[in-house]
């Protein structure tokens, strides 16, 4: 039995109107991501990459949720986030915790 994976802005429930929710944004070479992810931003290199708050390289803080699926790669990738006005659902998040459920709210990316 095959599991479908996760697609495209699935986590959303609502968002502004047109794109302005939505980011262009370079992901930190790495492992692949599926959409949902919550992001923090690398300070030294303004990449983002997945939340991991016990971090000190600037992960450790949410700021966005991946869009869309990226795939492992050893190079930056380049994606699109939800970094504003949305509603997210939390069932389809991963890396959520209350930290960033909080860290997202002061972006108006409110947790259902």
């Amino acid at each position: 039995m095959k599991i479908e994976s996760m697609h495209a802005g699935e986590f959303l429930l609502s968002e502004g109107n047109g794109n302005i929710s939505r980011e262009a944004i370079n992901v930190a070479a790495g492992a692949a991501l599926e959409p949902g992810q919550i992001l923090g931003l690398v300070t030294a290199t303004s990449e983002f990459a997945p939340y991991l708050p016990t971090a000190e390289d600037g992960t450790e803080n949410a700021i966005a949720i991946l869009y869309g699926p990226l795939s492992e790669s050893d190079v930056v990738r380049r994606g699109r986030a939800i970094v504003r006005q949305a509603e997210v659902s939390e069932a389809h998040l991963t890396g959520l915790d209350p930290a960033a459920e909080k860290a997202l709210a002061t972006h108006f990316v409110i947790v259902r």
